[in-house]
């Protein structure tokens, strides 16, 4: 057995050489490359390196790292990752607090902070990656108090990097955080403006999703057909499992999801604690037939994985379809992966379906919230006058009031 070779690093001050190479066909194109001389052995050229979407990301990381070591900061330790990094310092950044705030900050720290952008390096943690991270919080229902309580950790731990030298301006101090709540809560109040019109526009979102992923994987635009279909989360999809589906009458438990937890993602039941039932329409069944024959009807095998066989979340799926410039492309620049569970709902409340048969289906503790989905559209506009005129055919002969039309038609002439 080898011991793991030393892990080489930049002296302090030396001199720096970047370059980024553009490689086309991979998932992040641009290499930024940071590279010095060993001064114990002049014809070594030892190096950092890492890949980013665009070039103006990788050169802005190769100035961080630049900056870094003007002010002596090792090249190691720039390039360490935030939740390495957060880890070790968390005794210095938490200094000063009242013990009873630990639990929630080091829960904000655990579960969001580190599964969202713990992997990243912390010279290339920018106020975009921030603003990002707190929108996948939002989108995926965190309060406004855990949301307070994983951005104030996740600020103490950017603070201990500035007094390292790591890093020159808190990209974790976010600003008008609170207006966002406000608009998603908002919008829980108003989910039908949030709704596709109908399954052709949630069709091409799917297939637009598949053809900007990285290899096309046709994975991602089932998952949106899915959950647009079934009114589940995203999580709730990726916690599906083949024996979940009772495929003589279509219907799909609904009884646990994926969400991140101490060491990465976790399975747990569904958000309220219950299981509900959710039928499986005619558009989702040759693929979901498809799936389960796929696993040998394994009744514990997961249908739904990303392209390497991992869990999925509402940020993989973001990130991993371009969901952002996806949306704004086809129009739709309001649209997060929550609102696919809006779109389905609506659908159910247009076609007909009873509130308390809704409430069951959405999981929904609260019937008020479901008749959220209920405000009339013009099509249930016009069924209510449908409804009226028979209601009036129906009772001509009875005593009362009648004006025919050709009377209403004959007033109209002649005023």
């Amino acid at each position: 057995m080898t011991n793991a070779p030393e892990r080489i690093d930049a002296p302090v001050g030396v001199k720096l050489y970047t370059d980024i190479e553009h490689r086309p066909n991979r998932p992040s194109p641009y290499r930024a490359r940071v590279r010095w001389t060993d001064l114990t052995d002049p014809t070594r050229r030892p190096s950092r390196s890492m890949g980013f979407s665009t070039e103006p990301e990788a050169q802005e990381w190769l100035d961080r790292i630049a900056k870094a070591n003007g002010r002596g900061v090792s090249v190691a330790l720039a390039t360490t990752e935030l939740g390495d990094y957060g880890d070790s310092v968390m005794d210095l950044a938490m200094r000063g607090l009242e013990l009873k705030t630990h639990d929630p900050y080091l829960a904000g720290w655990r579960l969001r902070v580190k599964p969202t952008v713990g992997h990243l390096q912390m010279a290339s943690i920018s106020a975009g990656i921030a603003d990002r991270a707190l929108n996948s919080w939002i989108a995926d229902g965190a309060s406004v108090s855990t949301l307070k309580n994983t951005i104030a950790v996740w600020v103490r731990v950017m603070e201990q990097a500035i007094r390292d030298g790591i890093i020159e301006i808190n990209p974790a101090r976010l600003h008008g955080w609170q207006r966002l709540i406000k608009k998603a809560e908002d919008e829980e109040f108003e989910p039908r403006g949030l709704a596709l019109r109908d399954w052709d526009v949630l069709d091409r979102l799917a297939e637009a999703l598949v053809e900007a992923s990285f290899g096309k994987y046709e994975g991602w635009g089932d998952i949106v057909r899915f959950a647009g279909g079934t009114g589940a989360r995203i999580g709730e999809v990726s916690g599906v499992r083949a024996g979940d589906i009772d495929t003589d009458n279509w219907i799909w438990r609904v009884c646990r999801q994926t969400t991140p937890g101490p060491g990465g993602l976790i399975d747990k039941g569904t958000k309220g604690k219950r299981s509900r039932l959710a039928p499986i329409i005619p558009e989702l069944r040759p693929n979901i037939a498809w799936r389960i024959s796929r696993v040998a009807n394994r009744p514990d095998a997961r249908l739904f994985t990303g392209p390497r066989g991992g869990r999925v979340t509402t940020a993989i799926l973001r990130d991993a379809t371009h969901w952002d410039d996806v949306v704004v492309a086809l129009g739709y620049e309001y649209l997060r992966r929550h609102d696919l569970r809006h779109t389905a709902l609506t659908w159910f409340a247009d076609a007909g379906v009873p509130p308390h048969v809704l409430m069951r289906i959405a999981g929904h503790g609260q019937l008020t919230t479901t008749q959220r989905y209920l405000h009339p559209d013009l099509r249930s506009i016009e069924r209510a006058g449908a409804q009226l005129t028979t209601y009036i055919n129906a009772t001509r002969g009875l005593p009362g009031p009648k004006v025919e039309v050709e009377q209403i038609r004959q007033l109209a002439l002649t005023s």
